[in-house]
This record gives C-alpha cells, structure tokens and sequence, in this order.
C-alpha cells in the first residue's frame, strides 16, 4: 500500500515536503506522531492522526506515537491566543499510562520489523540542562528563524503576546524530531496542518546540526461543513474514554454527521476501502432518509474504539429511546450508564422512602417532581392515554408507584408523548 497516495484518496493530505513520497516508497521507514497528554484520554479530534500512524502502519512502515511528558509542560502555541496552565509531572504521567492503553487499541505494537513504539520526550529532556540546550541547540536556529513562524507571528502581534517558554516550544519540539531521527532512524514527522512550523524546525534542526536528510508530512485539519469546531459538542469534547463520553453518546455523534460531513469523514475515520465507500455513497444518493453513511460511520468506528458489546449496547440504548424496545433493557445498564443515557434529559430525585406507602401519578408527576406544571395538566394528559411510566401507559391519575416500579432500585421513566423523557430518581 502507497501510504502517501491512501492519504490522498481519502483527502487527508495537506503539505508533504519534496522527498517524502520518492523515501517511502523505497521500503520501510520509520515515522512519528506527537500526541498532547493535557489530559487522560485523547479525543475525537486526536483521531485523524491515530488514523494517519495506522495508515503508515499497514503501508509498512514503523510509526512511533510521541506523548510529550516534556512539551506538555509547556504548551504547544500553534492555533492558540493564550498561554494554556502547565501540568505537574504527576498529573502528566497519570495521563500517559491513560493514552497508552488508547493508543494500543489502534496500532500494532507487536508487530516485528514495524511495531509500533510509544516514547515520551521526557525520557530525554529530564537530565537536559537549560545550558546544555541553548548551547547544543539554540545555536542552530537564529531568532528570525524562529519570528518568522506563523505561529509566533499571530501571538506576539496580538493583545496577549507571547512567553518565553511558548517561543521556545518549537525548539523543543525540533530537538524531539532531532532526537528520535539520531536514536531511532525516525526520518519523517507528522501532525495536522497546524504543525508545519513545528514540524520543519526539526527538519532544520537535522540539517543543520548533522548535516542530515528528514522529511515533514502534515494532515488536513478536520472541520465540519457548516464552519462549527469538529469533535465539540454542547456538552464539550468527544472523548475516547467511555467515563467521559458513553460508547452511546459516542455512537450518537458519529450517527449524527451531516450528510455532506458523512461522505469526508467514511474516508478519514474508517479503513473501509475506496470500492467499499463508493458502494456506501451510492446508497446514500439513492436514499438519504435511510443515513447510510452515517450508520456505516458510527459502526465501524464505535467498534474499533469501545468493542462489539458496547456497539450493541448503543444500539439498543437508540431502540429504547427511538424505537420500541422495553423497559427491561435498562436492567443490562449500571447506574451510571443509566444517568448516560438519559443525559440532557430533565431529571428529578424523590426519596425512595415515599415509595414504600406509594404515591399515586397525579402527586409523582407534578408534586414531587415537576415533570407538569400542575396536577391539573397532568390529570389531562394521562386521561388523553399520553402518559407513560416505565414504558407503561398511566391507565388513571390515581394509579399507585411503589418500590418495586424501580428499575435497578433506583429509576423511574417518565414519557409525555413518544419522545419528551424525564428522568426520576429514588435516593
């Protein structure tokens, strides 16, 4: 497989500096990545890069994934117009081990001749003293060079400017890529397009200091058609880690997709094959209302980052909520995948102790939650049969919940209509 050319029919290249193609087609080479660790888990805007090292992977060649133990304690200036809060050693190490364990559920690590390896800067940088670096390093790259960065030229002309340690950052990053391409025959760097500047200051850094041959490579930043931030959502970022983002609500964005959004992202986040995809867009042309795109995307990439069992998972959740699946699908959730799938839901709690004697639906619905404004309008809408609790219409406004009405102990359902869903929960 020609690694640059999949990259291309799947519209993921941006830049590629002259050399790369004729280097990698030559046989196997070895690349990497760097990954930010400000948090434990990485995202769905880190996917395009997971996506790009896979891609080298299966084209043969041997990808390294960078987590910046190090540079995460700076603060990659590139695309931001303020200085981010650094992080303590602690807090970074106890975010790699957490993209580690993500990392290997998308690349071969055990692979022989191109396993994947994952390395953290820090590893390097711990004993590398300030004036060892300005000396070693810093003497290679003039100021101009470094000023020249768009990077640097947004800030330092903007109200915030920029620190010392920001301007520094792509030094850093250029000694990362020196480092790796002494140690690990490491030739090329990749990264999304906002990464150029970093990118080639390593490749500088190599020529200058060793006379020596690197390559840069960079991938189309993802957006979304309508001009909003991928990846970002009401509730914020879309994350990798079921704790943060449920494998249900992760399903529900991809699901979600434009169909102009569906037919860019089949090609960047799925390893489905050109054939593959054309066949899918031709379904999706025939007959948008039934979201083709949309459901082949959400599978396959639910799949490969939360399994099978959590893909059926959130099938079912999207039967419960859409559909007509019963209310004895929630006994197969824990408590807070309960609270998951419910979220954005009003939710009301009541104690459980009330239970026991029962309190009749008019008293549930609209005094001790607020579910209706007034038992009034309550009493009229379950009269009209449009009602439910648990999945159950409400026969009369004096019918009694108890105890045993909870699903897990814990929750009542509450529907007006099909879709308004309310949430109850005993305490």
């Amino acid at each position: 497989m020609n690694f640059v050319e999949e990259l291309r029919w799947r519209g993921m290249l941006h830049d590629i500096m002259p050399g790369t193609e004729e280097l990698l087609n030559k046989g196997m080479a070895s690349g990497y990545i760097g990954f930010d660790p400000t948090a434990d888990s990485l995202h769905v805007g880190s996917l395009a890069q997971i996506m790009t090292l896979i891609h080298f992977q299966r084209s043969g060649h041997k990808p390294y994934a960078l987590v910046g133990g190090a540079t995460g304690m700076v603060g990659d200036p590139s695309g931001k117009s303020a200085e981010r809060n650094l992080l303590s050693e602690d807090t970074l190490q106890h975010n790699l081990n957490g993209i580690q364990k993500q990392l290997e559920k998308f690349l071969d690590f055990n692979s022989a001749a191109n396993s994947a390896e994952m390395v953290n800067n820090y590893d390097w940088f711990k004993e590398f003293s300030f004036l060892n670096f300005i000396r070693d390093v810093g003497k290679h790259i003039t100021v101009n060079y470094m000023m020249a960065k768009d990077s640097v030229k947004n800030r330092i002309s903007g109200d915030t400017g920029m620190s010392f340690t920001e301007f520094t950052y792509q030094l850093v990053q250029g000694y990362d890529f020196y480092y790796l391409w002494k140690n690990k025959n490491c030739v090329l760097q990749m990264g999304g397009s906002d990464q150029w500047g970093n990118i080639v200051t390593g490749t500088e850094l190599i020529r200058r200091k060793d006379a020596g041959e690197a390559y840069a490579l960079t991938t189309q930043l993802i957006k979304k058609s309508d001009g909003t931030k991928f990846g970002k959502t009401e509730g914020g970022n879309i994350w990798l880690d079921p704790e943060k983002t449920s494998p249900y609500k992760f399903y529900q964005f991809w699901l979600n997709t434009s169909d102009a959004d569906a037919k860019t992202y089949i090609r960047i986040f799925t390893l489905f094959d050109q054939d593959t995809i054309i066949a899918l867009e031709t379904e999706q042309d025939a007959a948008p209302h039934l979201r083709t795109l949309q459901k082949a995307l959400a599978k396959d990439i639910t799949i490969r980052v939360h399994g099978e069992a959590e893909y059926e998972k959130a099938i079912k959740s999207s039967e419960f909520l859409f559909g007509n699946t019963g209310i004895e699908f929630l006994n197969e959730l824990n408590d807070a995948e309960v609270i998951g799938l419910f979220e954005g839901v009003p939710n009301f709690t009541i104690a459980k102790s009330e239970l026991i004697e029962g309190i009749n639906a008019t008293e549930l619905l609209a005094g001790k939650t607020a579910v209706f404004a007034s038992k009034g309008e309550a009493k009229k809408m379950i009269q009209g049969g449009g009602v439910a609790i648990n999945k159950q219409k409400i026969g009369t406004a004096d019918d009694v919940y108890q105890a045993d009405a909870l699903i897990n102990g814990k929750f009542l359902v509450a529907q007006k209509g099909k879709k308004n869903y309310f949430l109850i929960i005993a305490e």
